[in-house]
């Protein structure tokens, strides 16, 4: 009898050791993929779940956006130009069975692939055209990686390219062609000053020409304005017009 007793308490051990062990917990942002007996048997949604031991396995799958670092990578450019390259990449588990079954280490796969594409990349766009269209750039890399994972059940959200890392030689002459370009546009815009302040000079002049006692005026005003100032010296000069009227009288006079 207490054979029996002790052989029934311990099989309630054993039983409920089991049943505690089969208790998974699969939270909001994971999914579980089960396999019984080695093969496919189910999703495992988020909550509490059992998994037999011995008999059933699962494995866990993070859905949630990742970031993967993609490291420097050498890469030439279409114009043979030799430079160092970085990127972000963002992505999801979208089937978790697929990312489980048809991949293995998926994250690790996903890196290998974004750093390939890269380097491809690059390799069909001149400098002008990574430095200028950065964007199309990261797109482009964006669509091919996102293509080539869909069989593994990973969706790419983007993929930003952080820093192109140039050869010293190349920044100093980039540096020179951009100091170049703003001495142009400084002597251009010099120039357009030029010519907007001869034209408003000229149009003054013709106003003055034209306009009775016009010339007087604007002597009296310059010599308000330099009268402001007590350390000025003026020399007053007298206007053609009244030469002129004195020339006039003395050829009356004559």
């Amino acid at each position: 009898m207490v054979f029996g007793y002790s052989w029934s308490f311990s099989l309630g051990w054993v039983v409920l050791m089991i049943l505690v062990a089969s208790l998974k917990i699969v939270k909001e942002y994971e999914r579980g993929v089960k396999f019984t007996l080695g093969k496919f048997s189910g999703i495992m949604v988020p909550g509490l779940r059992i998994v037999v031991p011995v008999i059933q396995s699962w494995q866990r799958v993070d859905i949630r956006i990742k970031a993967i670092d993609v490291p420097d990578q050498d890469a030439i450019t279409r114009d043979n130009v030799s430079l160092k390259v970085n990127a972000v990449l963002y992505y999801k588990v979208a089937d978790s069975k697929k990312a489980i079954i048809e991949v293995e280490e998926f994250n690790y796969a996903v890196s290998q692939l974004a750093q390939t594409t890269m380097r491809d990349v690059v390799g069909e766009v001149s400098l002008d055209e990574l430095l200028s269209k950065r964007d199309n750039v990261s797109k482009r890399i964006r669509e091919i990686v996102d293509k080539a994972t869909d069989p593994w059940g990973i969706k790419v959200e983007s993929v930003e390219l952080k820093h192109v890392e140039l050869p010293e030689q190349l920044k100093r002459t980039i540096g020179k062609e951009a100091e170049a370009e703003r001495e142009k546009r400084a002597v251009i815009i010099k120039a357009q000053g030029e010519v907007i302040a001869s034209t408003n000079m000229a149009k003054a002049a013709k106003t003055l020409a034209t306009g009775p006692g016009a010339l007087h005026l604007r002597t009296l005003q310059t010599l308000n304005d330099l009268s402001s100032d007590k350390s000025n010296t003026v020399v007053l000069g007298l206007p053609l017009e009244i030469l002129r009227a004195f020339e006039g009288m003395k050829k009356e006079k004559k």
